[in-house]
């Protein structure tokens, strides 16, 4: 029937019915959302360099950081985080993050890897984010530091727990031959502390090159598990707390880690057998990390070897970063520039 005078014809195109989601579909990438949260703390804490103020730094990543983390969508608790409520009035261990909506995660933060270099202006600072899904992430308790060993993807089905406590030139000797190379072609990331003084000999004596830096083993294990990084392997004692944002990353990488509880400090192995945790266990990046679900997010705020850190100028910054999804295997190196003007109009954070 034509239509009568003054009748209204609609144009809008007929709307087909919605396909129905493929149960392997690849779902939402979350971490697309959490290099923002990485950005916002490198911003608000790069400002800091070489001032000399570490609790400054600190506070000023924390607080941008749990600003953006409020927005996310998902129903997150920190796992790994700035420490005991009673000790940390923000991002405690505990702590229930993101919008409340969305799926169950396990979250752990490093608003500040290396916040001594910071500080002093060194290199290769980063802030750094990993989730996971609901009680897939190992809580160490008071186990404060642990011995370990992270490689590649490429020679990660060489390792096993016996290879933690093999002589180091046995090991290099190993990671080499598995990659058709010299040991002298190989550089190892180690933490330039007093207790490694007799692993830092050993490397040098097996030919090996060396990496050294007083801080940031995060940066360390994402380096050994990053191809092309120009690093080869992890070794050392580092922070346990890091040993598991680190296991996200090399999970994700499809890399390798082996870990051990190594007490340092006064009262730290009483606590740790009080705990009931087993000082001899050999932990895998798949016992501090349970599920392959894992999204790692990291922004460099100091200049580095795999991040180029925040650049101010008159009217906004540049950041870089690298966001890696271990379902998929995608890792994604992202630039931003940021109109500090704009920001500043939606967020309290002074940038």
């Amino acid at each position: 029937m034509p239509p009568t005078s003054g009748s209204r014809v609609s144009t809008a195109a007929p709307v087909a019915a919605r396909p129905p989601r493929s149960p392997g579909a690849p779902g939402r990438n979350l971490g697309l959302d959490l290099v923002r949260v990485t950005e916002a703390a490198a911003l608000a804490a790069g400002r800091f360099m070489g001032r000399s103020e570490k609790n400054a730094c600190d506070a000023a990543a924390v607080g941008a950081m749990r600003f953006v983390l409020a927005d996310v969508e998902m129903d997150g608790v920190v796992v790994i985080g700035e420490g005991e409520k009673d000790n940390a009035p923000m991002l405690f261990n505990g702590e229930s993050v993101g919008t409340g909506r969305g799926s169950p995660t396990d979250v752990a933060v490093d608003p500040i890897d290396g916040t001594s270099l910071l500080a002093f202006g060194r290199p290769d600072a980063i802030a750094v984010i990993a989730v996971a899904p609901r009680g897939s992430m190992w809580s160490p308790g008071p186990a404060l530091y642990m011995r370990k060993l992270v490689v590649g993807r490429d020679i990660s089905d060489g390792i096993s727990p016996a290879m933690l406590d093999a002589p180091v030139a046995d090991l290099l000797a190993m990671v080499a031959e598995r990659r058709r190379e010299h040991v002298r072609d190989l550089t190892v990331f180690v933490l330039d502390r007093p207790r490694h003084a007799a692993l830092i000999a050993d490397i040098q004596a097996a030919g090996a090159r060396l990496m050294l830096r007083t801080d940031g083993d995060v940066l360390g294990a994402l380096l050994a598990a990053t191809p092309g990084s120009g690093v080869d392997l992890l070794l050392g004692i580092g922070g346990t707390p890091e040993g598991v944002i680190s296991a996200c990353a090399v999970r994700a990488l499809g890399g390798a880690m082996l870990g051990q509880l190594a007490p340092q400090k006064a009262g730290e192995r009483e606590a740790i057998l009080a705990a009931g945790l087993d000082l001899s266990r050999i932990w895998t990046e798949r016992d501090l990390v349970r599920s392959e679900d894992v999204f790692f997010a990291a922004t460099g705020i100091t200049d580095g070897v795999l991040l180029s850190g925040v650049r101010y100028s008159s009217d906004g910054a540049s950041t870089e970063s690298i966001v890696i999804r271990g379902r998929s295997g995608t890792r994604r190196k992202m630039s931003a520039q940021h109109r500090l003007d704009k920001l500043m109009t939606i967020s309290p954070i002074e940038y």
